[in-house]
């Protein structure tokens, strides 16, 4: 089994970023680029949880999304081709004092099969640097979708 921890500050609010999160509708591969739109099946939306399966290149997963504390979005893996056990994602927002927001993403993979375990160990040694790009992309698209992403909010967010 393998635990990435990310981190992201952010311009967004946690409204704001639990709004992009849970927005399963067209388009959402343009704010995570490992959910393709093609994979995208909601089986269940409630006003604080989901069914949705997503994924993307030969990946997928079936996640319950619940988010009863709109500070924490718990999305444990109920199916995957790959993901079974523990498997999950928790994210957590924190507004700050600056209006910046803290995310956390605490990323679960415990691998059911061979395929699953191969690449859990692969996560493991470099799943933070390349899952940590694809999750700062995200923080930025949800900006981008919320104030433009305007040049003075980035020099904001990166001092």
């Amino acid at each position: 089994m393998t635990t990435i921890h990310l981190h992201q500050m952010t311009t967004a609010t946690p409204q704001q970023f639990l709004a992009g999160l849970t927005d399963f509708g067209p388009g959402r591969e343009e704010l995570f680029g490992n959910s393709a739109d093609s994979y995208l099946e909601v089986h269940h939306e409630g006003p604080h949880d989901a069914d949705v399966t997503e994924g993307s290149s030969g990946i997928w997963e079936r996640l319950h999304y619940d988010w009863t504390d709109p500070h924490r979005v718990l999305m444990t893996t109920t199916d995957s081709n790959l993901w079974g056990g523990a498997s999950g994602h928790t994210y957590t927002l924190t507004q700050l004092p600056t209006g910046m927001t803290d995310v956390e993403a605490v990323v679960v993979r415990d691998g059911k099969n061979l395929k699953g375990r191969l690449l859990a160990i692969v996560l493991g040694l470099f799943g933070t640097r390349v899952l940590g790009k694809q999750f700062k992309k995200s923080v930025e698209a949800i900006e981008a979708r919320n104030d433009g992403a305007s040049g003075k909010n980035k020099q904001t967010r990166e001092q």
